[in-house]
């Protein structure tokens, strides 16, 4: 799976629909550093869990929830989406996650949804080689079906 939508070199591309981002942070660490929640005017006093330098997912979602065009964030780097969520609960920071993953932790009271109500929606790709094969086609249904069932539709992402 991608974000990337153009077909890679000898690949065939199916979209699966968008998975869903929220912005999440320890009770503890709300409680102390965003008493009214994230803001426009206090994400830049923050630390920001990432996964990599590349990972501008946080940037994106403060960007797009704030209407800005250019975000810069302080950021502590945890190459693995376990140990992000882990880190964000021991009170590292704020990160980005997909909410499938933080919805238990949210439940439970571990996580706090910083923008209640805001979810980024990111579109996800499946690229497989374009070669009949019965092996790759059975895997690439599975996972289309597996991916309408969890996965938010592109026109449901555009209504909203």
């Amino acid at each position: 799976m991608t974000t990337l939508k153009q077909p890679l070199r000898g690949c065939k591309v199916v979209p699966l629909g968008a998975m869903e981002y929220v912005a999440v942070a320890s009770p503890s660490f709300a409680q102390t550093h965003l008493p009214a929640g994230l803001t426009a005017l206090n994400f830049r006093d923050l630390t920001f869990v990432c996964f990599n330098r590349k990972d501008d997912m946080q940037a994106e979602f403060v960007a797009r929830r704030f209407g800005l065009k250019r975000v810069s964030l302080a950021s502590v780097f945890v190459p693995s989406s376990e140990g992000q969520l882990r880190a964000v609960a021991a009170g590292w920071g704020v990160s980005v996650v997909p909410e499938l993953m933080a919805a238990p932790l949210i439940a439970r009271g571990a996580l706090v949804d910083l923008a209640p109500g805001y979810k980024l929606p990111i579109q996800l790709y499946w690229h497989s080689w374009n070669l009949e094969s019965e092996v790759l086609d059975g895997l690439s249904a599975a996972l289309t079906e597996a991916a309408s069932k969890t996965l938010v539709s592109a026109a449901a992402c555009r209504l909203r």
